[in-house]
């Protein structure tokens, strides 16, 4: 069950005042479960620095271990959430936009006029989650590849293909 609109809208526009469109819940969990894995080597060095400084008995034990531990928790548990709260996209009849950022927010239109090819790729942990990012790579070479993760995976595939659909109007 997908909780995104339908890929042809019937505005032809985007209006960059409207809301984003949120992408898909599990998207948040694939996070999550990326910032965790990320979190572990720190977790582990942080253990063996902790043995190696115990046997100089310069500190309490756990000091270093628990505050990794805590700083991971809190970035597991609030930064994914908020990068998936700072994702959205909007896509109309001839484009899309894609927005994010926490700290610099990038708000990317993309003509369709302007694509070259589209990808949807899916790492192990998207396709898990049953989520996928779609890829569109256009002419020139300033962001010339927007990625827009976090899509459930057939609204990814309609989206490349009702964008292919388009691109093949033009050029008809």
């Amino acid at each position: 069950m997908d909780h995104a609109p339908a890929v042809t809208p019937a505005a032809a526009s985007i209006d960059d005042d409207d809301a984003p469109t949120r992408l898909h819940p599990n998207y948040a969990h694939a996070l999550r479960v990326r910032t965790t894995l990320t979190a572990i080597p720190f977790l582990i060095g942080a253990l063996v620095a902790e043995a190696a400084i115990r046997k100089a008995a310069l500190i309490p034990q756990g000091l270093i271990a628990g505050t990794v531990l805590v700083i991971a928790l809190a970035l597991i548990i609030r930064v994914p959430a908020r990068r998936y709260n700072a994702r959205g996209y909007q896509i109309s009849a001839d484009r899309l936009r894609v927005v994010r950022g926490l700290l610099f927010r990038v708000d990317t239109v993309v003509p369709f006029g302007r694509v070259q090819h589209i990808d949807v790729q899916q790492d192990p942990i998207e396709r898990f989650f049953g989520i996928a990012t779609l890829t569109i790579h256009t002419a020139g070479n300033h962001n010339a590849s927007v990625s827009l993760p976090g899509l459930g995976e057939p609204l990814a595939r309609d989206m490349r293909e009702a964008i292919r659909g388009h691109i093949r109007r033009e050029t008809v």
